[in-house]
C-alpha cells in the first residue's frame, strides 16, 4: 500500500496524494484556481520544479505567468526554447547571446551566423514547433566539475568560465530534448507551456524576444522601440567588450587577479564623461536652457547624478539652483487619494502644479520668487524666507518622479527645458544565454540603501517592490523616449560590491516569509560573482548613495 501526504493548499483545502506523485500531477488538482498553466510549485515556502515528486506532509502553493515568481519562470524557459530553435536553423556553430532586458523583452545577438528578418522568422516557427512538440524541461542533479568538462567538450567556454566560479559541488542542468544547457532558476514541466512570443527583427545586429509580462499576461504586446535608451545599451555593451567583459566570469577573473581597482577607476570615469558630455552640450546649445529636469525608476541614482552634474555645469559657469518637488506637495487636506481611499504620494497631482509653474515663469522672467518648503509633520507647506531669483547663467536643477512628465512644467518653452532619464542600463551577462535584468539591480541597490537610510530589511524593501514598479510604468517608462539624453548609471563592477552588503541582509529573511523564495532567488544570482570590497569606490560614486560614504549630503 503507497504511503500518503497531506498536501495543504494555500493554508486550507487539504488533500491527500500518494507518496512519489509529482508537482505537475498535484497541480492539476488546483488549476482550476489559475488562469494560466501552472508553471512552478512552492512547497513550504521553497520553489520546487514540477517535475520534482511529494515525500513528505507540506504546505503548497503555484504560480503562473500572471505572478512575478512564475513570470520569470516563463521567460527563462522561453529563453531554453530560444536557444535550441537558433541551434535548430542555424547549427552548432551558432551562438545566441541574450544581450539585455529591452520592454518586455530581451534583445538578442548571434555570433557566428548572418540573420536577417527571414532567418528570424523561421526561428519564431521553429520554437513554435518546440512548444508543440510537448519537450520536457528535464532537470538533472550533476557534480560542477562534470559539468565543466561536459561544456568544455562541446566549446560552450562561457558556461565553464561561470561555473568556475561557483563553490558549490553539484548544479542543476536542464535538457531540452537533446541540448543541455545551465540556468540559475526552475523551468517550466514542458515546452508547451510556453506558447506566447514574439521574435522582432531590429536590423542586422539582433532581434528582440518579446514575452507576456504580470501586466499583461494574456498575450504579448507588440515591441516598441526605444531608441535612446536600446541606443545607450548598446553603447554600453561595446564598451564592455572593450575591456574584455562581457559575462561574470570576465568580472571574477579581474577580481581574482586583485585588479579590480584599476576597473573601478574606468567605470567612475565612464560614468563622469557623461556627465562632462552633458554638461558641454548644455554650454554650447543655441537654445535657452534654463530648466534641467531628471528622472528615472527607483535606485536609479538620481541624487548623485544630479549633484554631480550641478558640479559639472558649475564648471561651465553656469549658477545652479537645485529645487526640490516635494516642497510642492498639496496639502494633506487637499491630496488626492488612492483607490483604497489613501493618500496618493504617487500622483503628479499630489504636486500643486499651478503653483510650480507660476513659479517657474516668475523666475524665467526674472522675478524674484519666496520658494516654499513642505512640513512633512504637519502635512503643509510653509514659506521661511527662501527667496531665488535668476540671472542671465542661471540655471534651475529639477529632480524627482515626475521632473519628465510636462504636465508638470506646461508653462515652460520646450527649448528651455533639458531632459534626462537615468537608469543602470546593465550590460554584463551571466553567461551567453542568461542576461541581467536591470530591475535585479535596482532591486539590490534599494535592500542596501533601505537597510542603511530607513532601518528596514530586506524583506520590507522585497515585498514593496511590485507597487515600486506599478509607480515606475505611470509615471517614469512613458516619458522615456522624449528626452534629451540617457545617462546609464551601471557600474560594471557593482554587483561585487553590492554583495558583501546584500547578501547577509538577504540571509536573514526568514524561510517561513512570503518573501523568501525571491531572496534566495537572489543570493543565488549572486553566487555567480565574486566579493569585492568597498574601499576603492571613490566617495562621489553613484554607487556610494546606496552603500553610505557618499560626500554629496542630502
Amino acid at each position: 500500500m503507497n504511503k500518503k501526504f497531506k498536501v495543504t493548499f494555500r493554508g486550507n483545502e487539504v488533500v491527500e496524494f500518494d507518496e512519489g506523485t509529482t508537482y505537475k500531477s498535484i497541480s492539476e488538482h488546483f488549476k482550476h484556481n489559475y488562469n494560466y498553466d501552472i508553471l512552478v510549485a512552492k512547497v513550504n515556502n521553497n520553489l520546487v520544479d514540477l517535475s520534482d515528486t511529494l515525500n513528505k506532509k507540506c504546505n503548497i502553493d503555484f504560480f503562473d505567468r500572471s505572478s512575478e515568481t512564475g513570470n520569470n519562470v516563463y521567460i527563462r524557459s522561453a529563453r531554453f526554447i530560444l536557444v535550441l530553435a537558433v541551434r535548430n536553423v542555424l547549427g552548432e556553430e551558432a551562438e545566441l547571446i541574450t544581450e539585455h532586458s529591452i520592454d518586455r523583452g530581451v534583445f538578442c545577438t548571434i555570433r557566428n551566423a548572418k540573420i536577417n528578418k527571414d532567418i528570424v522568422n523561421k526561428i519564431y516557427k521553429e520554437m513554435k514547433f518546440i512548444v508543440e512538440e510537448d519537450y520536457k524541461f528535464t532537470k538533472l542533479n550533476v557534480s560542477r566539475l562534470d559539468a565543466i568538462k561536459y561544456f568544455k567538450k562541446i566549446n560552450k567556454l562561457d558556461k565553464v568560465n561561470v561555473l568556475k566560479y561557483i563553490s558549490n559541488t553539484y548544479i542543476n542542468l536542464y535538457r531540452i530534448n537533446d541540448l543541455y544547457d545551465y540556468f540559475y532558476g526552475k523551468m517550466a514541466y514542458s515546452t508547451s507551456q510556453i506558447p506566447e512570443f514574439k521574435l522582432t527583427y531590429t536590423g542586422e545586429d539582433g532581434f528582440v524576444m518579446s514575452l507576456p509580462d504580470t501586466e499583461n499576461p494574456e498575450c504579448v504586446l507588440d515591441y516598441v522601440h526605444h531608441e535612446k535608451v536600446f541606443d545607450k545599451f548598446l553603447e554600453y555593451t561595446k564598451w564592455g567588450r572593450i575591456l574584455e567583459i562581457e559575462n561574470a566570469a570576465d568580472l571574477n577573473k579581474i577580481v581574482s587577479q586583485a585588479k579590480i581597482g584599476e576597473l573601478i577607476n574606468l567605470a567612475e570615469a565612464h560614468y563622469d564623461g557623461q556627465l562632462a558630455k552633458i554638461a558641454d552640450e548644455i554650454y554650447s546649445s543655441k537654445k535657452n536652457i534654463k530648466l534641467v529636469l531628471l528622472a528615472g525608476p527607483s535606485s536609479s541614482g538620481k541624487t548623485t547624478t544630479s549633484k554631480k552634474l550641478d558640479i559639472y555645469l558649475r564648471s561651465k559657469g553656469f549658477v545652479t539652483h537645485p529645487i526640490a518637488l516635494d516642497d510642492y506637495f498639496t496639502d494633506m487636506d487637499k491630496r488626492p487619494v488612492d483607490a483604497n481611499g489613501k493618500p496618493d504620494f504617487e500622483s503628479v497631482r499630489a504636486l500643486d502644479i499651478d503653483l510650480f509653474n507660476k513659479q517657474l515663469v516668475e523666475l524665467l522672467d526674472g522675478k524674484k520668487v519666496s520658494l516654499p518648503t513642505y512640513n512633512f509633520v504637519t502635512g503643509k507647506r510653509e514659506y521661511k524666507g527662501n527667496y531665488l531669483q535668476l540671472g542671465e547663467k542661471d540655471i534651475i536643477i529639477v529632480e524627482g518622479l515626475h521632473a519628465l512628465n510636462d504636465e508638470l512644467t506646461m508653462a515652460i518653452n520646450k527649448d528651455q527645458k533639458y531632459k534626462i532619464y537615468i537608469s543602470p542600463l546593465t550590460q554584463m551577462n551571466i553567461d551567453h544565454h542568461s542576461y541581467i535584468h536591470t530591475s535585479n539591480i535596482r532591486k539590490l541597490r534599494r535592500i542596501v540603501r533601505d537597510s542603511k537610510t530607513r532601518g528596514f530589511g530586506a524583506r520590507d524593501t522585497i515585498k514593496m517592490w511590485p507597487e515600486i514598479k506599478k509607480g515606475e510604468r505611470e509615471n517614469i517608462y512613458k516619458f522615456q523616449d522624449d528626452v534629451d539624453v540617457v545617462v546609464n548609471s551601471s557600474l560594471i563592477y557593482e554587483v561585487g560590491v553590492l554583495k558583501t552588503y546584500v547578501e547577509p541582509l538577504l540571509f536573514n529573511v526568514n524561510e517561513d516569509d512570503p518573501e523568501y523564495p525571491e531572496a534566495l532567488r537572489l543570493i543565488n544570482f549572486l553566487r555567480n560573482f565574486l566579493p569585492i570590497p568597498s574601499d576603492d569606490v571613490p566617495p562621489d560614486s553613484v554607487l556610494r548613495e546606496f552603500i553610505g560614504g557618499s560626500c554629496f549630503k542630502n
